[in-house]
């Protein structure tokens, strides 16, 4: 089952983009922007199909 690089630097990339979604959240619900952490959120939800896709999409190519 080998893997290609286009999908496992897709998921690097969406993980990333995951961590500094969490941490920009994170740090407005510390300075208590709600509306800040409320649209981050919604990017983390945003990104985590999109991560599933590319995981399934790798699975079934091979």
């Amino acid at each position: 089952m080998k893997r290609s690089y286009v999908g496992v630097l897709l998921l690097c990339v969406v993980l990333f983009l995951n961590i500094i979604c969490t941490q920009k959240a994170v740090n407005a619900y510390f300075f208590e922007q709600y509306r800040t952490v409320i649209v981050y959120a919604i990017c983390n939800i945003l990104l985590f199909p999109f991560a599933i896709w590319i995981y399934r999409r790798e699975c079934n190519s091979q």
